[in-house]
């Protein structure tokens, strides 16, 4: 990235982007409208920590390794490998397990797959009112 004044803006925008993403990821199901689209972000995410995750790591996120190496170019340093304790520790001010964190993480994105095709199946084959 060639303008550092931009980086700031950057870090919000990765804030807010990242934020309404796993938002969505976790609620998407709720709607039918988004259902279909829920699925794919739902599957792309998993596809990423568990995929991409053996090359990379499990857990691997392209959005949070993006937002760190920004992070580290503003000068910011031990960061943790997850994007979400991160966050939840700036808010509570809490120094929360790394473990528990993932935990909740991939247990809250389980349900929510598990939500999404019940749905989504229950949506296929139910006709169109």
């Amino acid at each position: 990235m060639s303008n550092p004044a931009l980086y700031p803006l950057l870090d919000v925008l990765f804030v807010v982007f990242h934020a309404a993403l796993i938002g969505f990821n976790v609620l998407g199901w709720a709607w039918r409208r988004t259902r279909r689209f829920h699925l794919v972000t739902i599957g792309a995410t998993l596809l990423s920590w568990f995929g991409l995750g053996v090359v990379y790591g499990w857990g691997y996120c392209p959005l949070t390794d993006w937002h760190w190496r920004l992070k580290l170019m503003l000068g910011e340093t031990d960061l943790p490998a997850s994007w979400i304790k991160y966050y939840l520790d700036r808010i509570t001010g809490f120094d929360w397990s790394p473990v528990v964190v993932d935990y909740l993480v991939v247990g809250t994105a389980v349900a929510a797959l598990v939500l999404s095709v019940l749905y989504n199946v229950r949506d296929w084959k139910r006709p169109e009112r």
